[in-house]
Protein backbone atom coordinates (compact mmCIF):
# COMPACT_ATOMS: atom_id res chain seq x y z
CA UNK A 1 0.00 0.00 0.00
CA UNK A 2 1.67 3.10 -1.05
CA UNK A 3 1.40 6.72 -0.51
CA UNK A 4 -0.81 9.36 -2.67
CA UNK A 5 1.03 10.60 -5.32
CA UNK A 6 -0.31 14.13 -4.53
CA UNK A 7 0.57 13.80 -0.61
CA UNK A 8 4.30 12.36 -2.00
CA UNK A 9 4.95 15.21 -3.74
CA UNK A 10 3.76 17.63 -0.82
CA UNK A 11 6.03 16.04 1.68
CA UNK A 12 8.77 16.30 -0.32
CA UNK A 13 8.36 19.62 -1.53
CA UNK A 14 8.23 20.49 2.37
CA UNK A 15 11.51 18.09 2.95
CA UNK A 16 13.04 20.43 0.17
CA UNK A 17 11.94 23.79 1.85
CA UNK A 18 13.30 22.89 5.06
CA UNK A 19 16.66 21.39 3.55
CA UNK A 20 17.46 24.19 1.38
CA UNK A 21 16.80 26.89 4.75
CA UNK A 22 18.90 24.68 6.89
CA UNK A 23 21.86 24.78 4.15
CA UNK A 24 21.56 28.59 3.87
CA UNK A 25 21.59 29.08 7.52
CA UNK A 26 24.49 26.69 8.01
CA UNK A 27 26.61 28.25 5.21
CA UNK A 28 25.47 32.04 6.81
CA UNK A 29 26.77 31.05 10.12
CA UNK A 30 29.78 29.46 9.09
CA UNK A 31 30.94 32.01 7.50
CA UNK A 32 29.40 34.99 9.70
CA UNK A 33 30.60 33.18 12.97
CA UNK A 34 33.14 30.53 12.19
CA UNK A 35 35.26 32.89 10.02
CA UNK A 36 34.61 36.37 11.75
CA UNK A 37 33.05 37.81 8.64
CA UNK A 38 30.27 38.97 10.80
CA UNK A 39 32.19 41.03 13.39
CA UNK A 40 33.56 44.33 13.15
CA UNK A 41 36.08 44.85 15.47
CA UNK A 42 37.42 48.61 15.24
CA UNK A 43 35.51 49.40 12.10
CA UNK A 44 33.82 47.52 9.09
CA UNK A 45 36.35 45.22 6.50
CA UNK A 46 35.78 44.86 3.18
CA UNK A 47 35.39 41.18 4.35
CA UNK A 48 32.31 42.08 6.61
CA UNK A 49 31.18 44.24 3.56
CA UNK A 50 31.02 40.90 1.10
CA UNK A 51 30.10 38.92 3.98
CA UNK A 52 26.62 41.08 4.41
CA UNK A 53 26.02 41.55 0.59
CA UNK A 54 26.02 37.69 0.09
CA UNK A 55 23.88 37.56 3.33
CA UNK A 56 21.22 39.56 1.81
CA UNK A 57 21.62 38.01 -2.17
CA UNK A 58 21.57 34.44 -0.80
CA UNK A 59 18.53 35.27 1.50
CA UNK A 60 16.73 37.02 -1.39
CA UNK A 61 17.70 34.17 -3.77
CA UNK A 62 16.55 31.75 -1.42
CA UNK A 63 13.13 33.90 -0.83
CA UNK A 64 12.67 33.50 -4.65
CA UNK A 65 13.37 29.94 -5.09
CA UNK A 66 11.08 28.74 -2.49
CA UNK A 67 8.22 31.11 -3.66
CA UNK A 68 8.63 29.70 -7.27
CA UNK A 69 8.84 26.26 -5.61
CA UNK A 70 5.25 26.72 -3.68
CA UNK A 71 3.48 28.26 -6.59
CA UNK A 72 1.03 26.38 -7.66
Amino acid sequence: MGMEDDTKAFLIRIIQTISWVLLWMLVNTYLGIYKDFAFFEKRLNWTNYLFYAFFLISFVALLWHLRRKWKL
